[in-house]
């Protein structure tokens, strides 16, 4: 499973979410997050993805897909 750290960084913006209360909400540390967003994490476990999806509130799959340009 492939995160895309821009779909999380949106979604996250979009709900006026900040690293701060994304990380509270799925006990996952801060610098991770934000290195996931950048994408510097490329295969993270699937039960982070998860915990990140659930927390915001989004099918897995919302921040999953591949970027299109």
């Amino acid at each position: 499973m492939t995160p895309n750290g821009s779909a999380i960084r949106a979604i996250r913006e979009a709900q006026k979410l900040s690293i701060r209360a994304l990380s509270n909400r799925t006990g996952l540390n801060r610098g991770y997050l934000s290195r996931l967003e950048r994408g510097l994490i490329r295969d993270p476990a699937h039960e982070r993805v998860e915990a990140i999806a659930q927390a915001m509130r989004v099918p897995t799959d919302a921040i999953t897909h591949k970027e299109t340009t």
